[in-house]
């Protein structure tokens, strides 16, 4: 099957417009989005297109329903997930029956899809960022240096404080896949695995009360995932530059292939890939 992956798109109509004509031009089978894909403050982003209030209600829905007039049976299988810069309060508009025909929303669930099994989870490990709605401990209560605790920051729906305090992305991703084989799995991430090409931050030589901050700041609950089960295909985003720095956006971990579309540029960052053939994916800038 074929299938575009975009990710961190932050309501920037422009990259929205693009991914629309792309999908309308090519018709995939499958479109993943990977997180952080709602305006940051409330606002519309970039100064080329009006203010839009409602970003769910009155731009994202709209544009995929009128996809989905076009297309009709062609219309491809939307699976989304939300990012750390997205407040959750959206995500139940998001889990509305009203829009089931235009998107998957697929936190912390599964989804069997032509032959393939298809995870959602948009936690990601503690940042130096307020809002802490998609933030989780990673493996342990260990928060790098300059990183504010999940339950030290900004929520914006109630939060258990035990599970805020105490859970951890490793318990919640052996539960999401405890006794499933991973061997044709898609997982639709917003975090990447840490320690490879695609969590790579600017940090070089940055310290903290003279504490050398780790240039990788990706999830080592997810990599111990990708390298004890290895999924077929695994997509991430987050650390906008870390293919600039690496010069990756892809990784072999394995047997499995692990993409990331996010970007530091005003364009468009769009993954192709085909489940029967991952390895040969291409990313293009729109």
């Amino acid at each position: 099957m074929r299938c575009f992956f975009v990710s961190d798109l932050h309501g920037h109509q422009h990259r929205y417009n693009v991914l629309f004509d792309r999908i309308a031009a090519e018709v995939p089978d499958a479109v993943f989005l990977g997180g952080d894909l709602l305006p940051a403050h409330a606002r519309s982003a970039g100064k080329r297109f009006p203010p839009v209030r409602d970003f769910i209600g009155e731009y994202l829905s709209v544009r995929l329903q009128e996809l989905h007039d076009a297309l009709r049976d062609r219309y491809p299988r939307v699976f989304l997930i939300l990012g750390n810069d997205d407040p959750r309060m959206h995500e139940e508009r998001l889990r509305d029956a009203r829009h089931a025909m235009l998107w998957t929303y697929l936190h912390e669930i599964s989804v069997e899809w032509k032959g393939m099994t298809v995870f959602g989870y948009a936690y990601v490990p503690p940042t130096p960022f307020r809002l802490k709605d998609w933030e989780r401990y990673d493996i342990s209560r260990f928060v790098d240096p300059g990183c504010i605790a999940p339950e030290d920051g900004k929520h914006t729906v109630p939060v258990d404080l035990h599970t805020l305090c105490y859970g951890s992305m490793q318990e919640d991703l052996e539960m999401l896949t405890a006794g499933r084989s991973l061997e044709r799995a898609i997982m639709l991430f917003h975090s990447p695995p840490y320690q490879t090409a695609l969590d790579r931050a600017a940090l070089d030589g940055q310290s903290v009360d003279h504490v050398p901050l780790d240039v990788h700041v990706g999830s080592v609950a997810i990599r111990r995932l990708i390298d004890r089960k290895q999924p077929c295909i695994t997509l991430h985003g987050h650390i906008h530059e870390s293919a600039s720095i690496t010069g990756a956006w892809k990784q072999q971990l394995g047997r499995t292939w692990a993409f990331s579309a996010a970007h530091n540029g005003s364009e468009l960052a769009l993954v192709r890939f085909d489940t029967d053939r991952p390895e040969d994916a291409e990313r293009e800038l729109i």
